[in-house]
């Protein structure tokens, strides 16, 4: 599938416009007479995350790196770099979006706890959860 457009209504989303594809000689190709359109009220791109851009913010403040060339966090997802925080992908990897909003949430918390001293939002995941098998 291949996202062609955003719909919306007055800066919101209300869907968006897709075809199919085909892999051919490497490349993606459109599938006439595929298009159709899906109804959305949220829209979250998987764009394939391969790791964290060094080259940039990351080298420009200066944050440490895991083995993995991930950004290092501590339990509060709170980079080497005082009031810096990391959640998702840059510090877990490519992973699953769910992975992500969870610890969105947290890092959030994180957050909060930094600029308050304390936190009431939820804590759903810690940054060295992983899923259970």
């Amino acid at each position: 599938m291949n996202t062609e457009k955003f719909l919306g209504n007055e800066g919101k989303v209300t869907g968006l416009r897709a075809h199919e594809v085909v892999m051919s000689d490497g490349k993606f190709e459109k599938v006439e007479g595929t298009d159709f359109e899906l109804d959305a009220d949220l829209v979250l791109l998987a764009m394939g995350f391969v790791g964290p851009e060094r080259p940039g913010l990351l080298t420009d403040l200066g944050v440490e790196l895991t083995d993995r060339g991930n950004v290092a966090r501590g339990d509060d997802f709170q980079t080497s770099v005082p009031g810096v925080f990391v959640a998702g992908d840059m510090g877990r990897g490519q992973s699953l979006i769910v992975w992500a909003i969870a610890e969105g949430r947290a890092a959030a918390a994180g957050v909060d706890r930094y600029l308050m001293g304390h936190s009431a939002l939820p804590r759903p995941i810690k940054p060295t959860a992983a899923p259970q098998r």
